[in-house]
């Protein structure tokens, strides 16, 4: 049984992470607003500016209006949906049988396997030398999920009855910090070479085996 002073944290935890979630989901929105309405000169690049000015389009390229592209990702998004519920019930089997902890079969497993057609696509791009395009679908990806993924748990944790906040662990707060730090020093000139790639698989590796143990 809780006492009433550990009652009164979990309330103001709850308050607070209600407020931060609206908070982000509200960064989010303009953040879109900002990309794809008000400024979206901003992320046309040059190359493609100068094509459109010069009328250089390849005429013959085809593409999917507005209600066949929507009507595409509606149709994906269920595909999501179903496929996601096989993975969640194959991954609670799965870290039942070898043992794995809530905490990194969230942070690592699902990250890994969640994200695999972003992992792909931005490998993809890297490969060309498009490393601008790759390294920003890397960090859309992780910015998605912190300012809508996360805000979305926590307000429909509301609105079914089932609590869901942002408190983190110590090792969670810094393993996020650190994470944004690297990446702005990775992403700050828009290059790359194999041997950051290295140093980062390696982070990436201490991370994880952090998870597992703590988890």
């Amino acid at each position: 049984i809780l006492k009433p002073a550990e009652i009164e944290n979990q309330l103001k935890i709850q308050f607070l992470s209600d407020a931060l979630a609206i908070l982000l989901l509200s960064v989010y929105i303009a953040g879109i607003v900002f990309t794809f309405f008000t400024h979206k000169h901003l992320f046309v690049s040059p190359h493609m500016e100068e094509e459109n000015n010069n009328h250089n389009i390849d005429t013959t390229t085809k593409y999917w209006d507005k209600k066949r592209a929507f009507f595409m990702l509606a149709i994906s998004m269920v595909g999501v949906v179903v496929i996601s519920e096989i993975l969640v019930g194959s991954v609670e089997e799965t870290s039942k049988q070898f043992g794995f902890g809530e905490v990194f079969v969230g942070a690592i497993i699902i990250g890994i396997v969640g994200n695999a057609a972003e992992h792909s696509s931005a490998i993809i791009l890297a490969r060309k030398g498009k490393m601008d395009l790759s390294i920003g679908i890397a960090a859309g990806s992780g910015t998605q999920i912190a300012l809508f993924v996360v805000p979305l748990l926590v307000i429909f944790g509301i609105i079914l009855n089932q609590p869901f906040t942002l408190e983190f662990t110590i090792y969670e707060l810094v393993t996020l910090f650190l994470a944004a730090i690297i990446l702005n020093l990775i992403a700050h000139d828009g290059r790359s070479n194999w041997f950051e790639g290295v140093m980062l698989t390696a982070v990436y590796i201490i991370i994880a085996m952090g998870f597992y143990f703590i988890g």
